[in-house]
């Protein structure tokens, strides 16, 4: 190594040693007799001091010369510092230097490489390799790093094997779009890069291998936006012979490890909840549990009193706000505002303030007496001082407009810390959902999901009521994993098949090699994969993944750095067997 230490390494027990360090120019600062540089490496920021009656004439006037992120080689002898720095591990030393070399002269950086840069996010995704240098970027990659190593740690002290399976594979109709290769050997054809191993996991599981994990790159070709990626990272597992309670508990029990091996957090068993359940009391299905706020339905209390809104609506529906009933009206018009944005979509809000003296004061006074609006607020659990927020409408797009509701004001109201941790599981999800502009049922989670066996005799009657053996695991509003029982024999895989609206071709057409695997001792199994990237931004604190990336795409799926998606030239096309495009 060119060094005897990192610039993070040095304390006051290592005065007088001679050293030699390496790293990049942070801070360079003249003060004519003397001149300190901050050396930087990824370990931390260690002083270098240049005296003129200490320090040789050449090495002071070439300490001068050198500009921010230059690369040093600088040896010298550790000091006490005069001047400590308590706000870094290495403050209380310096090194006076003997000898300086110059490896690498740097150009000055388009943006400053501090914690907090003056760079804008392109800019910074332009020159990702500048960026790196950050400490906080750096941070998040480190967490990164030891989120992998403490999976690893724990699947294989349960005897769960890491196994590769193939990135290029085989194209499907069902989920997001596929990114496709070309194939140059085999003219007209094309692989697709995996939006998960699924079918390759239950292989392994055929195959015996009985507990498989892998962290694994998967493809999808969707629209993006801050947490997501075109390319991304799951922990997949698998796991055979095993009921819904196994994996449950394990992949806890994985969760748990990395909360206290990587955030030094104890959580507790987490609780479970069913898809109905959420979306009944949440109005989502991966509901956020810091805080309270949940439904209540007013359709009874509200209906059949002459206020037009409620009386047509499908659903009423309201959260109570606690402490919140001192409101101004332009608190509660901007609250207003919010839930008649597009993307939130309702048409109004009603409100109701619970005042201290125990009467109501409400946007519909005129349509509700006190004695009704004190039924309402009995039935929300309200107290005097709180403030009841109601909405009205068909049923899902209001749970769906009131869930925004409710995450926004627990935000204003510092419900929603991002050091505070409330995982839950939710359970027992439909099987089937339609789908309006295909006209058909689609898998909610996968084709290859398990029904629940008591509702099998309802997959010819009412298909959209059966309930799937699936399950995902969600943290402060995060789905950060899902997974599911897999159907394991051929008979069942084809009836979900036929519910998908698979012809008995078109299923032997794409899956064919699992229903002949199903054919040869297949186990029952089951599984589930985390998103990686995910975990790792809500470990962070951070409501982006591109931190937690080390060479992200934007949200157009663009490498800003290495200018890709790009144009390849038209003999690779024909290679290819693609026709010309025009140039």
């Amino acid at each position: 190594m060119l060094r005897t230490h990192t610039c993070g390494e040095l304390r006051i027990e290592h005065v007088d040693e001679s050293v030699v360090l390496t790293g990049w120019v942070q801070k360079m600062r003249d003060k004519g007799g003397v001149v300190w540089i901050d050396l930087r490496d990824r370990y931390g920021i260690t002083q270098l001091v240049f005296e003129d009656r200490v320090t040789l004439d050449e090495v002071n006037e070439q300490a001068k010369k050198v500009g921010r992120e230059f690369v040093l080689k600088a040896v010298g002898k550790v000091v006490e510092r005069y001047s400590k720095n308590t706000n870094i591990p290495t403050g209380e030393i310096e090194i006076r230097v003997e000898e300086l070399e110059v490896l690498n002269a740097s150009k000055t950086p388009p943006f400053t490489i501090e914690d907090e840069t003056d760079g804008g996010e392109d800019l910074r995704m332009k020159y990702r390799y500048l960026d790196l240098r950050r400490e906080p970027v750096r941070n998040s990659l480190m967490l990164r790093h030891k989120m992998m190593q403490e999976t690893r740690r724990y699947l294989d002290g349960l005897e769960f094997i890491e196994v590769e399976t193939p990135v290029l594979i085989k194209s499907t109709p069902e989920g997001a779009r596929d990114f496709l290769v070309p194939s140059r050997i085999n003219a007209g054809e094309f692989y697709a890069l995996p939006q998960s191993p699924q079918t390759f996991k239950q292989l392994l599981m055929v195959s015996g291998f009985d507990r498989y994990f892998q962290i694994v790159k998967c493809f999808r070709d969707e629209d993006l936006r801050a947490d997501r990626q075109p390319e991304f990272t799951q922990i997949d597992c698998e796991m055979s012979f095993v009921t819904q309670e196994d994996v449950l508990n394990t992949f806890e029990g994985l969760v748990k490890h990395l909360f206290t091996s990587v955030r030094g957090v104890e959580v507790d068993d987490f609780p479970r909840m069913t898809y109905a359940d959420a979306m009944k009391y949440y109005g989502s299905d991966k509901p956020d549990i810091r805080f309270g706020m949940k439904f209540t339905e007013l359709n009874e209390e509200a209906q059949g009193k002459g206020f037009v809104v409620f009386d047509s609506a499908e659903l009423v529906v309201g959260i109570a706000a606690e402490g919140c009933a001192e409101y101004t009206r332009k608190e509660l018009d901007k609250l207003t505002e919010f839930v008649k944005k597009p993307q939130i979509g309702a048409k109004g809000l009603v409100y109701v303030k619970c005042n201290s003296d125990g009467s109501f004061k409400s946007s519909v006074d005129k349509f509700f007496d006190q004695d009704q609006l004190k039924v309402w607020a009995e039935k929300m659990g309200a107290k005097p001082g709180d403030l009841l927020l109601v909405l009205a409408g068909e049923a899902d797009k209001t749970r769906k407009a009131l869930n925004e509701l409710r995450l926004e004001l627990g935000s204003r109201l510092g419900l929603r810390p991002a050091d505070q941790f409330a995982p839950l599981w939710v359970l027992d999800f439909p099987l089937l959902e339609w789908d309006e502009e295909s006209e058909r049922y689609h898998a909610m989670h996968h084709p290859f999901t398990s029904p629940k066996t008591e509702d099998m005799s309802l997959l010819d009657s009412t298909p959209g009521a059966v309930r799937a053996n699936a399950y995902d695991m969600v943290v402060n509003g995060v789905e950060i994993g899902g997974g599911s029982i897999r159907i394991h024999n051929k008979e069942t895989q084809q009836l979900m098949f036929k519910h998908l609206g698979f012809s008995d071709e078109e299923a032997r057409q794409q899956f064919g090699f699992l229903m002949d695997a199903f054919e040869y001792g297949a186990p029952p199994h089951g599984g589930i994969a985390f998103g990686f990237d995910r975990i790792c931004s809500l470990f962070g604190g951070q409501e982006s993944i591109r931190d937690f990336i080390a060479f992200p795409k934007n949200t157009s799926g663009r490498d800003m750095m290495i200018d890709s998606p790009s144009p390849v030239d038209n003999e690779q096309l024909r290679d290819l067997h693609i026709a010309n495009l025009p140039e």
